[in-house]
């Protein structure tokens, strides 16, 4: 693909701009193929079909298409077009042998786009079949700074944690309490029975509520599993879906050099906060101001937050969290080429010092640190040299 690699305006009438789209376009015009995955409904086969350049879109979800694909692989694949989209293309396996050869003899670049809600699987077939031939991008649900660009943001943090990102709570105006439901039932019914063979879906249902209510905490498997009543390596081999399926994610403590005893758990976050408020059978955006998690889920927000704007530049997610034996923590830290940045994050409206206790305890580790919390005030000031950013203003944090 060439220098016209753009979006469609008219398809671009009905849903929010993509920030992702610029480096959709750069890396179409230097690899054969370009890989995206994301969880299901996150706008990946709205962001592709808007592409110029006339390509043929098939979904391996299509009963018949994909009874094609697996029958003849050869021969679907010849009759894709010059230019494609595979969809969901983890459901017929042996594509990807046949894709190498494609894409070993195309004549130029952005000849194929994949899609899929399945990392795990993706990336197995791709580095088995096409690795060098692929680029690889991850598109999460909208984050506050393209629906503030679209002017579809709210300025009411319960009411951001409350809605989550989905395109379709914006680009349809479809209530929560409505639209999460169906989409565990639908991830139940598609993903789950994919790649595992849960018998008790209610047990696997009461799992994921679980992990909803240990967000922003530190992982413990054992208390996890004994809870949900399974075992340990069940509960490993569930956590691994979710988080191959763009459920939920883990930030793993900051391991650098470090000369004092740090704790090596990782916490457990999920990519959306509306999904989160509805596995907490929390059905209106007022229960938020009370609710025991608040201060959680406004902490799970602003690392998703984070990880989109990383995501969204092509760039892997580059966030830790650090945390002593003595249990004194910072929230969120970044190693940047000058330095490490530090993030506190702190739903509270009002600047404290408690709120940088913990930076001036453990910034003395590092040569140099740059030094923020996130909260709910309307300023971004300086605060006894710690910058304190509204999270509204988070993308200043790039």
């Amino acid at each position: 693909m060439h220098s016209e690699c753009k979006i469609t305006p008219l398809i671009y009438n009905t849903m929010i701009r993509r920030n992702i789209e610029q480096v959709l376009c750069t890396l179409l015009q230097k690899f054969p193929a370009v890989n995206i995955t994301g969880p299901r409904q996150s706008g990946k086969t709205t962001l592709v079909k808007s592409l110029n350049g006339d390509y043929n879109y098939l979904s391996l979800e299509n009963p018949d298409t994909r009874l094609f694909a697996e029958s003849d692989p050869r021969g679907f694949l010849r009759s894709a077009g010059e230019k494609f989209i595979l969809d969901e293309v983890q459901y017929v396996p042996q594509l990807f042998s046949y894709l190498q050869e494609i894409l070993d003899t195309a004549k130029e670049n952005g000849k194929v786009i994949l899609l899929g809600s399945q990392s795990f699987l993706m990336n197995q077939h791709i580095s088995q079949s096409l690795a060098g031939r692929v680029a690889s991008l991850k598109l999460l649900p909208l984050s506050y700074a393209e629906l503030k660009s679209a002017n579809q943001n709210s300025q009411n943090i319960d009411t951001v944690l409350f809605r989550g990102g989905y395109p379709r709570l914006f680009n349809e105006t479809i209530e929560p309490v409505y639209f999460f439901p169906n989409y565990i039932e639908t991830y139940l019914q598609r993903d789950v029975r994919l790649l595992r063979n849960i018998e008790n879906l209610n047990t696997f249902v009461r799992f994921i509520k679980l992990c909803a209510g240990r967000v922003g905490n530190i992982l413990d498997i054992s208390s996890l599993a004994n809870d949900a009543g399974i075992s340990v390596n069940t509960a490993k081999a569930w956590l691994s879906l979710l988080e191959a399926s763009y459920i939920l994610y883990f930030v793993q403590p900051f391991s650098g050099n470090v000369n004092r005893r740090m704790i090596k758990s990782p916490k457990l976050y999920f990519y959306d906060t509306g999904l989160v408020c509805s596995l907490l059978n929390i059905e209106q955006e007022k229960q938020l101001e009370t609710f025991y998690l608040r201060g959680a889920l406004f902490e799970n927000f602003v690392f998703s937050e984070l990880i989109k704007s990383r995501f969204n530049a092509g760039l892997p997610a580059n966030f830790y969290f650090l945390r002593d034996s003595k249990g004194v923590e910072i929230d969120c830290v970044q190693e940047l080429p000058e330095g490490m940045r530090f993030i506190e994050i702190k739903s509270s409206e009002t600047l404290s010092n408690d709120h940088i206790r913990n930076i001036n305890l453990l910034k003395n580790l590092f040569p140099k640190t740059e030094n923020n919390v996130v909260y709910s005030g309307q300023k971004v000031v300086d605060f006894h040299n710690v910058r304190f950013v509204n999270w509204q203003n988070m993308e200043e944090l790039k």
